[in-house]
């Protein structure tokens, strides 16, 4: 009898201990904040790949995104991010540059002719060498950004056909040394403006005109507010998402790898979003009223090497990053 009450007693631990290793664990609330709309598919992809991580990590590791800057501007919640107040935070490299510099090499002026050519650099050493700049002021940098396209002009009173028409223009820039360098260039006046305030500003007449993918115009609804669409392709930029350094190095392994594998799937899955998206958005904005104008950018190009922002930027970032990126762009200024 005792032999039995023995088998019975060690039949119910290990009847626990099974349990115990099955449960799901208590879910830890993670916050991830974004700048971008809740429609823009950087935002779609980013919650599927919560979704997925939270699933693999058996239900312990839940990402929560706030969209629309509703946890502050740009800066504001980098400084959050660096701080530990949030997790994780996808950000341009235009924005990345005045933390470090050579993150918005991808930005420089009419660089890049194409999308092949931009994830050959982005996935290649332009990338590294910028994922390195960010790592060392201790953030986790996470290989694969996101794509936010190619930057259009979009204005309120009248097109831009040629880069003089750009004289005297106030239009919104993001925060980056770069994009107010280059439109200040063709004799613009550009104002640093958060994304979540562009529209006010543009309703307000703040600034008569801001430049962002289309993709940004739609979600943003600047096409209630502006009319002209001048497709100028002149900067691209994209999303690092990037995870505070000590929370990331806390983690197991394998939450990281689920982590790290499923940002990846969201980042390539979300690049084929955008182009499809961005194809079709042409259409739609001329419905909503926006006349579109295809300047030659060459023209614009013109300008640019006849000034001296080539030399100026090469000189700000190095030889060494401008080599990089000239070997994917081809001969610059």
């Amino acid at each position: 009898m005792t032999s039995t009450r023995r088998s019975f007693v060690a039949s119910g631990l290990a009847a626990a201990s099974t349990f115990a290793i099955v449960r799901p664990a208590q879910a830890a609330t993670y916050r991830m904040a974004t700048n971008l709309p809740a429609g823009h598919p950087m935002i779609a992809r980013l919650e599927e790949a919560a979704r997925n991580v939270k699933a693999d990590t058996n239900g312990e590791f839940d990402i929560r995104i706030f969209p629309n800057s509703q946890l502050g501007g740009d800066l504001e919640v980098l400084s959050q991010l660096r701080q530990g107040a949030i997790q994780f935070y996808p950000l341009a490299g235009a924005q990345l540059s005045n933390l470090a510099p050579v993150a918005s090499l991808n930005g420089v002026g009419f660089a890049f002719n194409t999308l092949a050519d931009v994830w050959k650099a982005m996935d290649g050493d332009v990338g590294a060498l910028i994922r390195r700049a960010l790592a060392g002021t201790g953030l986790h940098v996470f290989d694969e950004m996101f794509d936010n396209g190619f930057r259009q002009i979009t204005t309120g009173s009248k097109p831009i056909e040629k880069p003089g028409d750009l004289a005297g223009v106030h239009i919104r820039v993001p925060p980056s040394p770069l994009s107010t360098s280059l439109f200040k260039a063709f004799g613009a006046a550009p104002q640093s403006i958060s994304f979540g305030e562009v529209y006010t500003a543009l309703q307000t007449k703040l600034v008569d005109g801001q430049e962002n993918p289309l993709p940004l115009v739609d979600s943003g609804k600047f096409y209630e507010v502006q009319k002209f669409v001048s497709l100028t392709n002149h900067m691209w930029d994209g999303f690092w998402v990037l995870a505070n350094g000590p929370f990331w190095k806390r983690q197991p392994a394998a939450t990281q790898a689920a982590i790290t594998k499923h940002f990846r799937a969201a980042a390539l899955a979300e690049r084929e979003d955008v182009v499809t998206l961005t194809n079709s958005l042409r259409t739609k904005l001329a419905g909503a009223g926006m006349t579109f104008v295809e300047p030659n950018r060459q023209a614009f190009r013109d300008v640019l090497n006849g000034s001296s922002f080539y030399k100026d930027w090469k000189e700000k970032f190095g030889p060494e990053a401008w080599t990089t990126l000239e070997r994917y762009t081809g001969k610059l200024g």
